[in-house]
């Protein structure tokens, strides 16, 4: 088959013209010749794009080939253009190529051209492609390759650049931090190729709500930052709301699904007292969360003496906190007995406790951290890393477990409810350590085990098949619906210590946890009572016939490191 060549040809003679065609079909070329003989010709034809090649006679009559060479300069183009000339002399020839031309080519010598067309063509089309390349590493040095959208890196310097701005001009911006919230939805149901389209598609429509002044960033997975400059409080409240109401009212379709989407949005202004850029971005992450707790699909607008914001900013503060403790190995395992009470002999139990020695060597309370590690998905991490220690502490001690039935009580977060990998991990510690899994009791909170049934009751399952067991704490606490115990696989139910501490003064109090205790035991659960505090309590709880009692009034909690035998 031909090859198509499309020419540009520079010719005053229709005779030479059909010469360079037919020699261009013989080496089996099917050029699409255009022939031109002025500058205004040749500049109309410039006009359009893709012509391979500019062939130029050297002289014609009121138009030379060095006018035709600045034409095509002028263009910008890089199409290569050859010299095609009857006469021309050598200083000639070599002026030609110093402006530009790619060669000259005598006209008696035609076997030339050919060769000389296809190494031209060749060598423009390397270079288009490395101009090309060029421009796709400079594109993706600042933008976001899924979307388009400026990339985090870029759009932190622009924020830099804003920052610099109202401190010196006293200039006011705004940053806006947007969060999806079904975007996960989306993702899990579909599969990532619908979550991939839905942010471009958000990102369009992100586009379509700013102004041309403004700059849209995808910061990371379903995180968005709009950068408003020059943009007033009020106006930047404005464009929000626009930009949430155009969310609310998109609906994603894939394969038939379709998904109302939404969003959460922290706005912060950027003005002389702003700070740095770290702060800028903690605020603005903080104040989107914050739009998230109080309901998603809103905006939530950053203000120094927000207590929201500030106890989340804590929280924040904590997360890196936890995650040095992690790195540095600053957590410690305590632990507290779990007591049989005396009307039918039953092994006792520990439940194991997490605390966390700060910086200048104090122990911290997990009331301080779990908060912040249960919002910022950090508490999964901890969790493996309390049963990791545990194991490899009874792997170390053999006579720290007791036998028969399972000695530890660990707690396990709402989150690593999630964590698919969980049951892999436990079974490559249980391997590692040698360890049976019939020595843990994972306990997980009523809340929790509610709130994703589906998820905890696979979750469980799949733990059980191992061989351990499970407890639902702070029964009570929640829902309290006593239909769940019926679905729920577990073993041992905690009655919350709210009801227990009072038990002995308040028969409201006293009739709750008799009636946990007997609806626990008509489903085959073992009950435990917590914050036990003294005997009086003991008495009571045993009169009920609570198969365990826990609380300082029995032991208070000591390090692991100390616990050497069962």
């Amino acid at each position: 088959m031909s090859k198509v060549l499309r020419v540009l040809l520079v010719e005053d003679s229709e005779d030479d013209a059909l010469l360079l065609e037919r020699e261009l079909r013989r080496h089996g070329y099917r050029p699409m010749l255009h022939r031109v003989d002025s500058a205004a010709q040749l500049t109309q034809a410039l006009a359009e794009p893709d012509w391979d090649v500019v062939i130029t006679d050297h002289n014609l009559p009121g138009f030379s080939s060095e006018a035709a060479l600045d034409l095509v300069r002028q263009t910008g183009s890089d199409v290569p253009v050859i010299i095609l000339s009857g006469t021309i002399g050598e200083d000639v020839a070599v002026a030609a190529m110093k402006a530009g031309a790619a060669d000259y080519i005598m006209k008696d010598n035609l076997a030339r051209l050919v060769p000389a067309i296809e190494r031209e063509v060749r060598d423009a089309a390397v270079r288009r492609a490395h101009r090309q390349a060029e421009a796709t590493i400079r594109h993706l040095a600042y933008h976001d390759p899924l979307t388009g959208l400026t990339n985090r890196a870029q759009f932190e310097r622009k924020l830099a650049e804003a920052l610099d701005e109202s401190r010196e001009l006293d200039t006011h911006h705004a940053l806006l931090y947007l969060d999806l919230d079904q975007f996960k939805v989306v993702n899990d149901t579909c599969g990532h190729v619908a979550g991939d389209e839905l942010l471009k598609q958000v990102a369009l429509l992100l586009h379509a709500q700013v102004r041309d002044s403004d700059t849209v960033a995808r910061l990371g997975g379903d995180e968005f930052g709009i950068l408003l400059e020059n943009c007033p409080l009020d106006r930047a409240q404005h464009i929000a709301a626009q930009v949430l109401a155009a969310l609310n009212d998109f609906r994603f379709s894939w394969l038939g699904k379709t998904f109302a989407i939404g969003g959460s949005i922290g706005l912060v202004p950027i003005n002389r007292a702003s700070g740095t850029l770290a702060d800028l971005m903690g605020r603005a992450d903080v104040a989107c969360y914050a739009a998230k707790d109080l309901g998603r699909n809103r905006i939530h607008l950053f203000q120094e003496d927000d207590v929201e914001l500030a106890r989340r900013q804590g929280e924040m503060h904590w997360v890196a906190r936890i995650n040095a403790a992690l790195e540095q190995d600053r957590f410690e395992l305590h632990w507290q007995r779990i007591d049989a009470l005396g009307h039918t002999p039953q092994p006792a139990f520990r439940e194991i406790l997490l605390r966390l020695r700060d910086e200048s060597g104090t122990l911290i309370g997990p009331g301080a951290f779990l908060p912040a590690a249960e919002r910022y998905n950090v508490a999964p991490a901890l969790d493996r890393w309390v049963v990791r220690r545990l194991l490899e502490h009874v792997a170390r001690h053999p006579d720290a477990a007791a036998s028969g039935a399972p000695s530890f009580f660990v707690n396990l977060s709402g989150a690593t409810l999630n964590d698919t990998g969980f049951d892999a991990y436990l079974r490559e510690l249980l391997r590692d350590t040698g360890q049976t899994a019939a020595l843990l009791c994972f306990e997980i909170t009523e809340t929790a085990a509610i709130a994703n049934l589906s998820r905890a009751l696979d979750f469980i399952h799949a733990i059980r098949a191992e061989g351990c067991r499970f407890a639902l704490d702070d029964f009570g606490s929640g829902l309290s619906s006593f239909t769940y115990l019926k679905t729920l696989p577990v073993d041992y139910l905690k009655i919350d210590g709210a009801f227990v501490r009072d038990i002995t003064r308040d028969p409201m109090d006293r009739a709750i946890v008799e009636a946990i205790h007997r609806i626990g035991h008509t489903v085959g659960l073992k009950t435990v009572a917590e914050f036990v505090e003294d005997a009086a309590i003991v008495s009571e709880l045993t009169r009920l016939g609570v198969d365990y009692a826990q609380g300082y009034g029995l032991h208070r909690p000591q390090p692991l490191a100390a616990a050497k035998t069962g």
